[in-house]
């Protein structure tokens, strides 16, 4: 049988070490609200990110045509949709984790039913994003990796060439 200050099953030694991990999540979870909390008040937080928005007429002025400034365009908000989904998903991503590590301070079972729910909702909403995700790149291979219409803009011959 195992003495009780040996660390052993039932001992004070196990208890001990839960103690110091339970230490560990506390100091963890601090740190990662304190990231969340400058991730949202600072520039790269979701609605400050999502507030920053350009026009079509930045890159030109007025409607004129100009397919260089409306390409550059399209790319822009593209990239814009994406670092706002990126920021998004990171605050969620936060927020789980800190979820995750106040249960386990306090035992699932003795988590707030709210608590819980978000804790799912957000699992729920970032598997989804990660399938679309998936889906999307595994469409843009599947259209990278069909043989190309040739170039029209390609040169033949060899004559302009010496």
């Amino acid at each position: 049988m195992l003495d009780a200050g040996s660390g052993g099953v039932g001992g004070t030694g196990a208890r001990s070490d839960l103690e110091k991990g339970v230490g560990a999540l506390k100091r963890f979870q601090t740190r990662v609200n304190a990231l969340l909390t400058d991730l949202e008040n600072g520039a790269a937080g979701n609605k400050k990110v999502a507030a920053h928005r350009i026009s079509r007429s930045s890159f030109s002025g007025g409607n004129l045509p100009f397919a260089e400034a409306d390409g550059f365009f399209t790319q822009y908000n593209r990239v814009h949709s994406e670092i706002v989904k990126l920021s998004k998903s990171l605050g969620d991503q936060i927020e789980m984790l800190s979820i995750g590590v106040h249960a386990a301070e306090v035992g699932f079972n003795n988590v707030e039913d709210e608590l819980r729910q978000r804790f799912h909702t957000i699992q729920s909403r970032l598997f989804e994003e990660q399938e679309a995700q998936e889906k999307r790149d595994r469409a843009h291979r599947d259209k990278n990796s069909e043989p190309g219409q040739p170039r029209n803009d390609a040169k033949t011959g060899t004559k302009d060439l010496g």
